[in-house]
């Protein structure tokens, strides 16, 4: 286009028209039943691809006046009356759908597959492997549903740049944005991109049919660099500049507005190089610009890293917008290369969800639970159930016969043994309901490798490395202040005995406050003081240790997460008091993070004890939540904040995210409202409108101790 420079700044009219209310019921399983009645004793695969279709087919492109890049997320609204409704997911219900701890969503797609062959090269692949296994019924029908799904996929993007045709006649729209918008529609509809807006738009268009077909948390992976070859080519053609660059990736990202999108920039090459390029500068300045939850950015971050770049990001985290998260690169690749992957896969990883570390297309969805390790102190006390909700663990007898320390901490081991197997075995039969032959997944498993080379679905063999879980374990730094003063006061003070200390905790304290202040004062995680910290330590290898002896239904690894997503609030709500002087139903510490308040020692004392852990064993990933006064972020200190984040990953930390915003305008937000609709604070995986959280998750970021 003529003045592409004109992009910046449009995404802000175009924020406003995303705010503006939908028309109709959102009701995307009334479409796929349309798929769904075509033949409805269809094959799955057949079945499944027709409802697919359907989503793709009978959705109503919509063409904003402010947009470049074409698609949006208000997508599959019906005012079809509420007894049509009811009746049409009463029958696509019958067929059952996958979920998230069976592998539907959070997953970061193979995009370099895609823009390097187009979607007619999609098909031609998939024509080819189609001939090669033309003796083998099942696959015949597994690839079928993928080429009819990839070929209603390119009728909807052409139906995209029908509908902008038709916008030239309205009043309000910008013909020279709309030749613009038909003319990338029409050339990635079937052929590879051949532009950085054209490969833009491609990524889009998928990442939004995968909204059609509801799954949550998809990740749009290293943009920075597979989009980075058409973002060179066109810089130097002199067809982009970085500006403009921006201004499209703009258009995108205000579209994303409250979604959990991860998107990652940087990283290590297996030479050891920073990848860190021009596009992921133009990247880290649209997400800033834009100033929305839904652009969940994750920096993977090098030694090497520049200083001038790691400066940038923390002003963007200065914001309030408390992303980038940074991730430590050596750690993570330290830790995948348990798992047996190629090197060049581990290399090319990226994060799904949260902070969650995935094998960029090349494994099925992601999927994680939560472990609640403080919830066994109730099980170690109470003979093995615990007084809130009635969950069972091990009855091991009295607790007074326990005599040491030593002893204690066995008993905790079979607890946390016991639990973590109750645990798998949940797992295992939300999966082993799940026949991998009836709920294929044709679309996404094209965007997977080796789905189409082998003729398989995604979950059912089609990928070249298994499925993995993550099991999220709660309370890091409530375990181990609790271990801390129960060595403290009970074995080594002797200020209390173990059966004072239980009663105390069924009794929520009351009558016990002396006890409890003695528990309160013992040493805390989160101060450099290796009397508590080498229970943080412990936790983190004991649990490793108990999960790595499971697999997934495919073979795949369990990995740990020291990561809570607000859970940890949740959580404390069903556990009882704890050694730590926790009060019954208050929330566990926060995923890696120390318990609010108690680190106490400052910024320097909260990152020596947070690194302490092997965090090489977390391949899951994990988090550690900070908060800075916004001075901190000041021309003026922002040489230390730098300084402080790289002396915490060589101590080996693995992930840290910083809220940038002061106590007194979280306090003013909560009591108006009104006045703070665009406050971003960054909840923990994920960033949020603040005034949009629930009172519970406001006054645990509230809590959180403040740097300076």
């Amino acid at each position: 286009m003529r003045n592409e420079g004109s992009l910046m700044k449009l995404f802000e009219k175009l924020n406003n028209e995303l705010c503006e209310e939908s028309c109709g019921i959102f009701a995307p399983y009334y479409f796929r039943y349309i798929g769904y009645a075509q033949d409805l004793a269809a094959c799955p695969a057949k079945l499944r691809a027709n409802g697919i279709c359907a989503l793709f087919e009978k959705t109503a492109p919509v063409v904003l006046k402010n947009e470049i890049i074409a698609g949006n997320t208000k997508l599959l609204y019906t005012d079809k009356d509420d007894q049509t409704l009811a009746a049409a997911k009463k029958v696509v219900d019958g067929f059952g759908s996958r979920d998230f701890i069976t592998n539907k969503d959070h997953y970061a797609p193979n995009y370099d597959q895609i823009l390097t062959l187009g979607i007619n090269g999609i098909i031609e692949k998939i024509d080819s492997s189609l001939k090669e296994y033309s003796h083998d019924p099942e696959k015949l029908e597994t690839l079928s549903g993928m080429r009819k799904t990839m070929c209603a996929f390119s009728h909807l993007i052409s139906r995209y740049a029908d509908e902008a045709e038709r916008c030239k006649d309205k009043d309000g729209y910008n013909d020279e944005y709309l030749d613009y918008m038909i003319g990338n529609c029409r050339a990635v509809a079937s052929e590879r991109p051949q532009s950085f807006a054209q490969a833009l738009q491609l990524v889009w268009f998928c990442h939004t049919a995968f909204l059609m077909e509801e799954r949550y948390a998809m990740a749009l992976g290293r943009l920075d660099q597979y989009l980075y070859p058409f973002f060179a080519a066109d810089i130097e053609k002199g067809i982009l500049t970085e500006d403009q660059a921006t201004g499209l990736l703009e258009n995108v990202f205000i579209k994303l507005q409250n979604d959990v999108v991860n998107i990652c920039i940087g990283g290590k090459s297996p030479d050891g190089s920073c990848d860190i390029n021009r596009l992921s500068c133009c990247i880290l300045k649209a997400v800033k610009n834009c100033n929305v939850p839904g652009p969940n950015l994750s920096l993977r971050y090098t030694e090497n890293l520049p200083d001038d770049f790691l400066d940038e990001c923390l002003k963007t985290i200065g914001t309030g917008l408390g992303y980038p998260a940074m991730m430590n690169d050596d750690i993570n690749i330290a830790a995948l290369k348990k798992y047996g992957y190629a090197e060049k896969d581990i290399y090319n990883y990226s994060m799904v969800g949260c902070i969650e570390n995935f094998i960029t297309g090349m494994q099925p969805p992601w999927s994680d639970g939560r472990f609640d390790p403080p919830r066994c102190f109730d099980y170690i006390f109470n003979n093995g159930v615990c007084k809130i909700d009635g969950s069972m663990g091990l009855d091991m007898g009295n607790v007074e016969d326990i005599k040491s320390m030593e002893e204690f901490m066995a008993a905790f081991e079979k607890q946390l043994e016991y639990s973590a197997s109750a645990y798998m075995a949940s797992f295992n039969n939300c999966n082993n309901k799940i026949n991998q032959k009836y709920f294929p997944e044709p679309f996404l498993s094209c965007f997977c490798h080796d789905c189409i080379g082998r003729g398989l679905d995604i979950n059912d063999g089609g990928s070249v490395y298994p499925s993995v879980h993550g099991v999220a374990l709660m309370g890091i730094g409530t375990t181990a202040d609790s271990l801390a003063a129960i060595e403290k006061v009970v074995f080594e003070d002797k200020s209390a005995s173990l059966s004072e200390l239980k009663a105390a905790l069924n009794a929520d304290f009351d009558g016990y406050e002396e006890l409890r202040r003695k528990l309160v004062l013992a040493p805390k995680y989160g101060n450099d003081d290796d009397f508590v910290d080498k229970y943080a330590v412990w936790f983190i290898d004991f649990l490793a240790g108990v999960f790595e002896k499971y697999k997934t239904r495919d073979g795949g690894g369990i990995y740990i997460a020291a990561a809570a997503n607000v859970s940890n609030i949740y959580a404390g709500q069903t556990i009882n008091a704890t050694p730590d002087g926790r009060h019954r139903g208050e929330p566990l510490s926060d995923a890696a993070s120390p318990t609010y308040g108690r680190d106490s020692n400052g910024a320097t004392a909260a990152i020596k004890s947070v690194s302490k852990p092997d965090y090489t064993k977390v391949a899951c990933g994990s988090v550690v939540n900070q908060k800075y006064s916004p001075s901190s972020f000041s021309d003026n200190n922002l040489a230390k904040l730098r300084a402080m984040v790289r002396t915490y990953f060589k101590l080996g930390g693995q992930e840290i995210q910083i809220n940038a915003t002061s106590r007194d305008t979280l306090e003013k937000a909560m009591v108006h409202p009104e006045n703070y609709k665009n406050l971003v604070v960054r909840v923990s995986g994920f960033s949020a409108i603040y005034v949009n959280l629930s009172k519970e998750v406001q006054k645990d970021i509230l809590n959180r101790t403040q740097h300076e």
